[in-house]
């Protein structure tokens, strides 16, 4: 299987955090599926990053951390194409999140399966899995 992890399920994962949930670490570690990261999820947590003003919830890692991370863990990159930005606009309005949607994208015109922790992303499509 061809698993594309949301931003914060492939933070979970690299950092063995205890939210990862047992199911999506099953799948990340199984060697039958290729696990990837999108160009998205580096510059989502870039932006984060840079805007942090010290909150509890601010991204504590930067976007060359997080590539780096992401590269050590194995985890093959994703660019995003012309194609995935231009799919953004057919989705339905159930996420106003754009880095989500842009994942999204990516997953149903790639096609992936998109692993993620959040209900409101996994409401777009039965393909995406929700741990």
């Amino acid at each position: 299987m061809r698993l594309l992890l949301d931003t914060h399920i492939a933070l979970w994962a690299v950092a063995d955090d205890e939210r990862l949930p047992p199911r999506a670490r099953d799948l990340i570690s199984d060697q039958a599926n290729d696990v990837f990261v999108s160009a998205a999820s580096v510059w989502e947590i870039a932006i984060k990053h840079a805007l942090a003003r010290g909150g509890p919830n601010d991204m504590p890692v930067s976007g060359a951390d997080a590539l780096r991370y992401f590269q050590d863990a194995g985890y093959e990159l994703v660019d995003i194409s012309p194609t995935d930005a231009a799919a953004v606009e057919t989705l339905p309005m159930l996420h106003a999140d754009p880095f989500d949607r842009l994942l999204i994208a990516q997953a149903v015109t790639v096609p992936f399966r998109l692993l993620t922790h959040d209900a409101r992303v996994a409401m777009y499509s039965p393909s995406i899995i929700l741990v």
